[in-house]
C-alpha cells in the first residue's frame, strides 16, 4: 500500500518532547472524562496504537510519530495525536521500567539532555526514571485504570475513539458487524477502535479500510523494512512533517532529541545496519537522515557522540533485560497470537509466539528445569486460550565467538487439528527454515543437552518438539505466517 492523498504542510513548531507527552496525557484524560465527546471533531484525538508486544520498535514508533502528527494531521481537520504503548497489564511507572528497561536507556539517552536548562531533567535512577515514565507514558493498563475511574462500569460504557496503528495492521478483536478497519484490543474491550491510518512492516493482514475512505493526508503504508520506524520516519517526511536541514543551519536540540529516539529502533532492529536480509532502502535513508539531524544540532556536535557506543549501550539494555523478570513474564514480554480456521475440523485455533533474546538453556535454569518451563509454558498458554504456542530464541552465543544463533519450541496443546498443523509446519517449513536437531550452542554439558532434549521432545502430555533454527535471517515475521498457513492449510 502507499501513502496516499497528501500534500505539503509546514512543519509543526517544535516543543519539547515531554511536554508534549504530558500534554497528549492530559488531552486524553479530558477524552475519557467526557469534556471532549460533545466538541467539533477536530478536537478529538487519535490514538496511535503500536503492537501488542510493544517492543523498542513499536513504543518509540507511536511516540515519534504522535509528535509531529499532532494537530497537523489530517490536512482539513487537523486533530491531537495520542501515542498509546499497548500493554494491557503493565502500568506506567516502575513496572514499565522494570519490564522494558531497553526504552528508558534509549528514550534516557535521547532525552537526556533538556531543551530548556534546568527543565524536564531527569536520570535513569528507579525513582526518576518512574516518575518521568508514570507522567508522560500512556500504556493499555493505565487507560483501562481511567475507564474504571470514570464509568462506574466500563463494560456497558462503550467508548469510539479513531487509531492509527504502527507496527501492525490489524486490529485482533475485528468488529462484529464485520466492518473493515474497526474492533477493539486485549485490556480495552469496551472501546471500539476505528482506523484512520497505519505504517506497517509485517505481512498485510487484509483488515484495513480502503484508503479512499480515509481523511486526506492520513497514511496507509504497508511495506517490508527491518524496522517500522524506518518507515514512519519516511512517511513524515514525504508528508513534510519532518524535513531535512537542506541550509545547513544547525538544527534545534528537540530535533536532536527526536533524531536520536528515532535512530534507537532502526539500529536495535538491523543490527546497527549490519543484518543485510533485514536492511531495506528504507532503513538505511532513515538511518542517513536521522545522523545528519544529530550532527547537525547546535548543541551537541555530531563529532562529539558515538553512534556505536549509543546503539551497543541500547543492545546490552535489551540483552539483559530478562534478568529481574519471572518466567511467565519472560514468556510474555515480547509476544503475539493470532485466531485461524484449522484445515482439518474447521475449529478456530488460537496461536501464540513468544520471542526471547536468551536462549532455552538459560530460561530453562531460570524456570528450574526443563519440565518446571514446560508446566509454564503450557499454563502460560491455558490462561490465553492457544492451541500452538511457540517459543523463538534468539541471542548470541559466547562460546561460538558471539555468532547469532536461533531456536524453536512448538506446542500442540489439544490433539487432532493442532498436531496435525505442527507437523505438517514441521514437513513444509522445516528445509525452508534449516530446522535441525536441537544441540546446545552455548558451552553446556551433553547431558545437560540430551536432558532438555528428552523434555522438548514427546507426544505426550501434549505434543512439542524443540529445534535449532539454521536459517537465522528468518525471525518471528517470517516463522509466524508459515504456522499459521500450516494451520489452515494455504
Amino acid at each position: 500500500m502507499a501513502i496516499g492523498s497528501m500534500m505539503a504542510r509546514s512543519p509543526p513548531s517544535l516543543q519539547n518532547l515531554l511536554r508534549f507527552l504530558k500534554q497528549a496525557r492530559q488531552t486524553h484524560l479530558s477524552f475519557i472524562t467526557g469534556a471532549l465527546l460533545s466538541s467539533s471533531r477536530a478536537e478529538t484525538p487519535i490514538y496511535v496504537v503500536g503492537n501488542p508486544s510493544a517492543d523498542l520498535d513499536s513504543a518509540i514508533s507511536v511516540i515519534v510519530y504522535s509528535y509531529f502528527a499532532h494537530n497537523c494531521i489530517p490536512i482539513e481537520c487537523p486533530r491531537p495525536h495520542i501515542p498509546l504503548i499497548n500493554l494491557p497489564n503493565v502500568p506506567s511507572g516502575p513496572e514499565l521500567r522494570r519490564l522494558r528497561p531497553e526504552f528508558v536507556k534509549a528514550f534516557c539517552l535521547a532525552i537526556k539532555t533538556p531543551s530548556v536548562e534546568g527543565e524536564d531533567a531527569w536520570d535513569e535512577t528507579p525513582e526518576s526514571a518512574a516518575r518521568i515514565l508514570h507522567e508522560h507514558i500512556l500504556t493499555v493498563a493505565d487507560f483501562a485504570a481511567h475507564l474504571r475511574q470514570h464509568h462506574a462500569e466500563p463494560t456497558d460504557h462503550r467508548i469510539t475513539a479513531d487509531a492509527t496503528l504502527l507496527d501492525w495492521n490489524a486490529l485482533p478483536h475485528r468488529s462484529a458487524d464485520g466492518q473493515r478497519g474497526k474492533g477493539s484490543i486485549d485490556g480495552l474491550l469496551s472501546v471500539d477502535f476505528c482506523t484512520v491510518g497505519c505504517i506497517d512492516h509485517h505481512v498485510d493482514e487484509g483488515f484495513l479500510p480502503p484508503a479512499e475512505s480515509l481523511p486526506r493526508g492520513q497514511p496507509l503504508l504497508v511495506r517490508p523494512a527491518g524496522s517500522c520506524t524506518s518507515l514512519v520516519v519516511s512517511t513524515l517526511r514525504e508528508l513534510d512533517l519532518w524535513q531535512a536541514n537542506t541550509e545547513g543551519n544547525a538544527t534545534s536540540t528537540e530535533t536532536m532529541q527526536l533524531a536520536k529516539l528515532a535512530l534507537a529502533p532502526v539500529l536495535i532492529d538491523t543490527t546497527n545496519l549490519t543484518a543485510k536480509d533485514k536492511v531495506t532502502d528504507a532503513d538505511a535513508d532513515a538511518v542517513r537522515f536521522l545522523l545528519l539531524q544529530i550532527d547537525q544540532c547546535k548543541s551537541t556536535p555530531g563529532s562529539n557522540w558515538d553512534r556505536d557506543a549509543f546503539y551497543e549501550r541500547i543492545l546490552h539494555a535489551k540483552q539483559n533485560s530478562l534478568d529481574l523478570l519471572t518466567v511467565d513474564e519472560i514468556l510474555g514480554r515480547d509476544y503475539k497470537q493470532w485466531t485461524e480456521t484449522a484445515q482439518l475440523g474447521s475449529t478456530s485455533i488460537q496461536i501464540g509466539f513468544c520471542s526471547i533474546v536468551k536462549s532455552i538453556p538459560w530460561i530453562v535454569r531460570k524456570a528450574g528445569s526443563a519440565e518446571a518451563f514446560l508446566d509454564a509454558l503450557q499454563a502460560f498458554a491455558k490462561r490465553r486460550d492457544l492451541g500452538i504456542v511457540v517459543v523463538m530464541t534468539a541471542f548470541t552465543s559466547s562460546a561460538q565467538d558471539g555468532k547469532f544463533c536461533r531456536e524453536l519450541v512448538a506446542c500442540a496443546l489439544h490433539n487432532g487439528a493442532t498436531v496435525h498443523a505442527l507437523e505438517a509446519f514441521t514437513a513444509q517449513a522445516g528445509p525452508q527454515l534449516g530446522l535441525q536437531e536441537w544441540n546446545a550452542v552455548e558451552g553446556d554439558s551433553e547431558d545437560y543437552s540430551q536432558a532438555i532434549r528428552r523434555a522438548f521432545n514427546s507426544d505426550a502430555p501434549v505434543w512439542r518438539r524443540i529445534w535449532l533454527q539454521n536459517d537465522v535471517t528468518k525471525s518471528r515475521k517470517q516463522v509466524a505466517p508459515l504456522v499459521r498457513g500450516a494451520v489452515t492449510g494455504q
